[in-house]
């Protein structure tokens, strides 16, 4: 699949991160970003997208990157979507939780588009 082909779903509550995120996605090739604010934004564009990465913060008010974790799992159409969990928080405690949950990789903010890319490549086995 070609970076190009590939829907990504970006999630956070900082609208500036969003633009991060999105230009360093676009530099990285991958041309369809959409765009969610929280996680319950997100879950809508889950149902609504074809997505074939969902990129989502931590710390969001609504719904968290966790719970919408938890919600993708417990979903028999979405459970094997790969999720890429980006967060200040960078305690054991919190990394441990996110694997318990299936997430399929964690990045700690701040971060480069090198390491995003690595992670990405390594979610998606490109």
């Amino acid at each position: 699949m070609e970076r190009s082909e590939i829907n990504i779903l970006a999630v956070d509550d900082i609208e500036n991160m969003r633009r991060l995120m999105a230009g360093m996605l676009s530099k990285l090739g991958f041309s369809s970003v959409i765009l969610a604010r929280d996680g319950k934004d997100a879950w809508l564009k889950i149902q609504q997208h074809e997505i074939d990465l969902l990129i989502a913060d931590w710390n969001m008010p609504e719904m968290s990157g966790l719970d919408l974790l938890k919600v993708i799992r417990a979903s028999d159409k979405f459970a094997s979507l790969p999720v890429l969990m980006v967060t200040a928080e960078r305690t054991k405690q919190n990394i441990v939780l996110a694997a318990q949950n299936k997430v399929s990789g964690y990045i700690v903010k701040p971060f480069s588009p090198a390491t995003l890319e690595e992670k990405i490549k390594d979610v998606l086995k490109l």
